[in-house]
């Protein structure tokens, strides 16, 4: 009676009933190992000394509302990172800060999709965006992205998806929930199937300064100028404040009539929910000016470094498991052995919940993120070392037992 029919199919991968039932084994008496969702805070990941002081000294200023789209020390900082990455002709006015991406995801697909327009989205895929497409009454079509290619999809695979109604393509680059770093060949690949289809690209690039053994990202809007592209970010992973809620978007290739006239429709929106967390938008330029601190947890000795480093042998040493090594990000998704573990189609939550009750270490399945094979899950890489080396013992220990448990 109460439920509006839009909502039918939002579902939260990270935050589901496999969550919630790590809550009720936890409210047992029993510590449970989550690793649902990247919140280096929540495992003791310090905030860097320079957003501590921006706080600080942001204190009388942050209590007003600000600009709807921002504060213009924020979007001058984030306006000159953008152009250091190669974008081109842009403006602070281009820039809109919002309450993390999560707000702008709905924000944006509030202003650009009607009902029936279809958004073509990784698979996997972070649900956050199919589900602000789903909000928005658009329709989201998966194209694969391939474990045998280190989880990159395919420019002519993603093409074969492109009707008379889609509107979009969605580049979540570093992946989340893979971890995979695109190349340039990839990226501009499929800016020539935007553009053979003027389609929108909405890339979500909050990983960006999360990269590993040397790699380097490239922006997809520095690569095509030309392409209208909304380019996502923030400093919730980067710079260890998720609860401040602090992401921003730009605009790039936006131009004429058309593109004023929709730039004017995010002022709209932005206004109507006045302003974005206003002490998370003063640490935008302390954080941008700090660079160092990321560096550092990425590189060898680095803190999620190691981590990455302990899952990906603890994995390797696996009986029933295997993964592709990431580079980006705070995860991997890891794969077991289906020859040897026969999970049901449908069934990997099940598995994650009992494995939340048999062993305390609760992952997202696959499922979590719009994956249909039922053998995959992500582990999230911030635990300590030990820990994470222990909670993948522990899975492959249930993987062991869970054939017999259920089909013998």
């Amino acid at each position: 009676m109460y439920k509006a029919e839009r909502t039918k199919n939002v579902v939260s991968g990270t935050r589901g009933i496999v969550y919630k039932e790590a809550l009720r084994v936890q409210a047992e008496g029993n510590k449970v190992l989550k690793m649902n969702t990247g919140n280096p805070a929540a495992f003791g990941f310090p905030v860097p000394d320079s957003l501590k002081k921006a706080i600080a000294e942001a204190t009388e200023k942050a209590a007003a509302y600000s600009e709807s789209t921002g504060i213009k020390e924020a979007k001058e900082a984030i306006l000159a990172y953008d152009l250091g990455k190669g974008f081109k002709n842009i403006s602070v006015n281009d820039i809109f800060l919002g309450n993390g991406v999560s707000e702008l995801a709905e924000m944006i697909c509030s202003a650009m999709i009607d009902p029936g327009d279809e958004v073509l989205c990784p698979c996997p895929n972070y649900n956050l965006w199919t589900n602000s497409v789903l909000l928005a009454e658009g329709k989201p079509v998966f194209y694969e992205c391939f474990e045998e290619k280190n989880w990159m999809p395919d420019a002519d695979e993603i093409e074969s998806h492109v009707t008379d109604k889609t509107k979009v393509i969605v580049i979540i680059n570093p992946n989340n929930p893979t971890g995979a770093l695109y190349s340039d060949e990839l990226l501009l690949k499929i800016c020539d199937v935007a553009r053979r289809h003027g389609l929108v690209i909405f890339a979500d690039e909050i990983y960006d300064r999360l990269l590993m053994d040397g790699a380097k990202h490239s922006s997809i809007a520095a690569l095509a100028p030309d392409i209208p592209v909304m380019t996502f970010n923030g400093l919730s992973k980067s710079h260890i404040v998720c609860g401040f809620r602090c992401g921003w978007m730009t605009a790039s290739g936006f131009t004429g009539k058309d593109g004023e006239e929709f730039k004017t429709v995010l002022e709209t929106l932005s206004s109507v929910r006045l302003c974005s967390n206003t002490f998370a938008q003063f640490c935008v330029p302390a954080a941008l000016a700090d660079p160092v601190y990321t560096v550092e947890m990425m590189s060898p000795g680095g803190r999620i470094y190691e981590r990455r480093e302990a899952t990906i042998n603890a994995v390797n040493e696996a009986e029933y498991l295997s993964v592709v090594k990431n580079t980006g990000a705070l995860y991997c998704f890891v794969r077991i052995d289906p020859e040897r573990v026969h999970i049901k189609d449908g069934d990997d939550k099940q598995f994650a919940m009992e494995m939340v009750r048999d062993k305390h270490v609760m992952v997202v399945p696959g499922s979590g993120f719009d994956y249909p094979k039922p053998n995959y899950f992500r582990v999230v890489m911030l635990p300590e070392p030990e820990e994470l080396a222990k909670a993948i013992k522990d899975i492959d220990d249930f993987c062991r037992t869970y054939d017999e448990k259920h089909y013998h």
